[in-house]
């Protein structure tokens, strides 16, 4: 806590201890609704743990969710069978006030590489029942089948994508970011807005209870754990560190703006207690083992980058502070933290699950280049620095997990785009989004004829609405892009529109 966040904590809890039963925590309330109207997730599994998380909100687009603001007892279970005859833990938890009566349950002691099923329990009322599992030990035989999901405006189309994900069989599910959006999109928009505009830590409770209350949302949460980062729409569009989109926001707003969006989200997922020091300063970069097989690298490209150069947008370059070699994506101690890591840790695939596209596109044919100043692109030097890295010590066992940008691409990752066709040191693959930006199209995004020239680098493109599927061995690793053909109505078929294989070890990937 601040200094000042502690005093006034201090001066709550004083004033509450005057007044009777101000602490007291009801396992009998009287919820006149179902207090599960959110669904069941879990999250950032361990070989021996995983999180379970929920939140009580009997009327989820109240602004307590309908609690009136009762500290409620919740209790919980996991069992190793669906049928719940095998309980292996269970438990008590308090959903209060003060975190939007959210549950966060960090469940130990469990056996590795399985699977369990776990559900809560409030009054009289017993939530769905969500199934976890938990990551191999490491040095044991491994396999992993998982997801990779992005962007998800609720506005623009229905969540159809997360209905088949469900379906998958997957061991997990990784998403990066832009589960809400901060505006609601309500002009044109295909589904009803609940707040027009954010402004207090109710409206961001309220624009998460929108989104979660969706029946195949809840479906893909329940059907494995995911881990979570996030982008920019859970705070304000396209913001850098303490800088806002359209730079009228003084540095005091922006901190106040990112401490409502930065506990609303924490408060929504299934997730650790972050490192903070202030809700405007958690820290979400974390590593998530899978057995010897894969190391995920969560990071966080919004909360330490600098400010986006050049005005931001599409800009021709190099332009004023572009090729500033102080600028950075992840801050000193993240990058430091990630170039460590890939140096001491040997595990067969280094995965790197981040929010906007690391291979450089630039957008006009001819001698001028034209690139994103908000992706990787922007940061020409802090990018090159990170894929020197990759080269020297994780080379061609290294994958780049994308979102952000509402199409898929495939990109092979040079250890340096400074020098045309530099050695090749990993792939990434950008996955497009679940609903924004609508039912989408095959081509888009910028994608000519002429500018597939401008990019060799770049091996494959569609603008289409869906998810990915990556399928991991020692060996190999293959990737599945799955797509609708559209969101704007519900009920849309899934296919898969390309598929990608890489070899460990060796440069390159190569379409299936």
């Amino acid at each position: 806590m601040l200094r000042r966040d502690f005093l006034e904590f201090v001066r709550t809890a004083s004033l509450a201890a005057t007044v009777p039963n101000a602490w007291r925590v009801s396992f009998r309330p009287r919820l006149l609704d179902d207090p599960f109207t959110l669904g069941v997730a879990s999250g950032d599994p361990r070989m021996d743990r995983v999180m379970l998380w929920t939140r009580l909100a009997p009327r989820p687009l109240d602004p307590d969710g309908g609690m009136g603001g009762v500290r409620t007892g919740v209790r919980w279970e996991v069992a190793a069978d669906e049928g719940f005859t095998r309980i292996v833990q269970q438990g008590r938890a308090t959903a209060a006030p003060e975190l939007g009566h959210s549950v966060h349950v960090d469940v130990t002691g469990l056996d590795p590489d399985r699977w369990y099923w776990y559900r809560f329990m409030a009054g009289d009322a017993t939530s769905a029942v969500g199934r976890t599992r938990t990551a191999p030990a490491p040095g044991a035989a491994a396999a992993l089948r998982f997801g990779v999901a992005s962007c998800q405006h609720y506005e623009s189309g229905w969540f159809t994508a997360y209905r088949h994900m469900a379906a998958e069989s997957l061991d997990l599910v990784t998403h990066l970011g832009d589960y809400i959006y901060e505006y609601s999109g309500a002009d044109g928009g295909v589904r009803r807005h609940a707040t027009a505009e954010i402004a207090t830590l109710a409206d961001y409770r309220i624009r998460y209870a929108q989104y979660k209350a969706d029946a195949d949302l809840q479906a893909a949460h329940a059907a494995c754990p995911w881990l979570v980062t996030w982008d920019d729409h859970e705070v304000d569009n396209n913001y850098a560190g303490d800088v806002g989109e359209n730079g009228m926001e003084s540095v005091e707003q922006m901190r106040a703006r990112r401490a409502l969006g930065y506990q609303a989200w924490w408060e929504n997922q299934p997730v650790r207690v972050p490192r903070a020091t202030s809700w405007a300063d958690l820290g979400i970069a974390r590593a998530v083992d899978w057995g010897s097989l894969a190391r995920f690298w969560v990071l966080d490209t919004r909360q330490y980058r600098s400010d986006q150069a050049c005005g931001d947008g599409n800009r021709i370059v190099p332009c004023d502070e572009w090729n500033d070699p102080s600028r950075t994506m992840l801050g000193d101690a993240q990058e430091r933290w990630l170039g460590d890591g890939l140096s001491a840790h040997q595990a067969h695939w280094q995965v790197l699950a981040q929010q906007v596209m690391m291979a450089p596109y630039d957008f006009r044919p001819g001698e001028e280049q034209q690139v994103s100043m908000d992706q990787w692109s922007g940061y020409p030097i802090a990018r090159d620095r990170l894929l020197g890295t990759i080269a020297d010590r994780a080379p061609n066992r290294t994958v780049v997990l994308t979102g952000d940008i509402h199409s898929n691409w495939v990109n092979e990752l040079w250890s340096s785009f400074n020098r045309f066709e530099a050695p090749t040191v990993a792939t990434e693959f950008v996955g497009t989004s679940i609903s924004s930006g609508g039912d989408g199209a095959d081509g888009s995004s910028g994608v000519t004829d002429a500018t597939r020239a401008e990019n060799p680098h770049m091996k494959w493109h569609n603008a289409r609405r869906g998810y990915l599927t990556c399928t991991v061995s020692d060996l190999e690793w293959r990737a599945d892009y799955r797509t609708l053909p559209y969101v704007r109505q519900p009920g849309a078929p899934i296919a898969t529109a390309s598929s990608w294989r890489l070899e460990r070890g060796r440069a390159g990937v190569e379409r299936i």
